[in-house]
């Protein structure tokens, strides 16, 4: 199988500093918006990259709940395999990718346990059966059949017939970003790339970077 020729040229749109809002939070509120509008697959999903205790560095796919000038929110097992590796080391790395718009976002920052009311109030909000799972799955554990997994699933819905309370291992994470950089693409590789970083004063600098 040759991959080398598997390309694609891009030539949508530009992106140019002045295009650019002054809060890269509001920038990516807008090219969020857009992509929902514009009902790409899967607008709020993002990678999410860690490293362990180990030094290894592993990334995965979640989906986005939340985002405000504060940062950016997902959900999970506090003792999966990301929940330990954030545990370990907070710095974490975010990818949103939007082919059909040709853009991309990348996100370094640091993950911070969101608030435990926040994390009650968005399990409250997951459908039923959903919030059984967050109970019968031990995340990233070695599981020995998947009918083990169902019966574990029928014990807490039995428990828990109406109101399900969230699991004390299970909640949200915010991501409160140090470098936020937006990428569009652009006809022979000559791609529009404009990075903000945090500076020290809590303003955001831009700059234009080479593709």
């Amino acid at each position: 199988m040759n991959l080398h020729n598997i390309r694609q040229d891009y030539a949508r749109e530009e992106l140019s500093l002045d295009d650019c809002a002054v809060s890269p939070m509001t920038q990516f509120q807008l090219w969020l918006k857009q992509a929902m509008d514009a009902q790409v697959n899967e607008p709020t999903a993002m990678n999410v990259a860690t490293v362990d205790s180990t030094g290894k560095p592993s990334a995965r796919v979640v989906l986005l709940k939340e985002v405000d000038n504060e940062g950016f929110v997902f959900f999970t097992n506090y003792k999966s395999y990301k929940g330990r590796a954030i545990e370990h080391n907070p710095h974490v790395a975010l990818t949103f990718f939007w082919p059909e718009l040709e853009r991309q976002v990348r996100i370094q920052g640091v993950a911070q346990k969101l608030d435990e009311k926040k994390s009650d109030e968005y399990f409250a909000s997951r459908p039923y059966t959903s919030r059984i799972g967050a109970w019968a799955s031990h995340q990233s554990e070695p599981l020995s059949s998947k009918e083990a997994l169902m019966a574990k699933a029928a014990l807490v819905a039995a428990k828990h017939p109406l109101k399900v309370p969230r699991p004390p291992h299970w909640g949200g994470f915010v991501v409160r970003p140090e470098i936020i950089e937006f990428w569009q693409g652009r006809p022979s590789r000559l791609h529009d790339r404009i990075c903000y970083s945090l500076q020290e004063n809590g303003e955001w600098e831009k700059v234009r970077l080479s593709p």
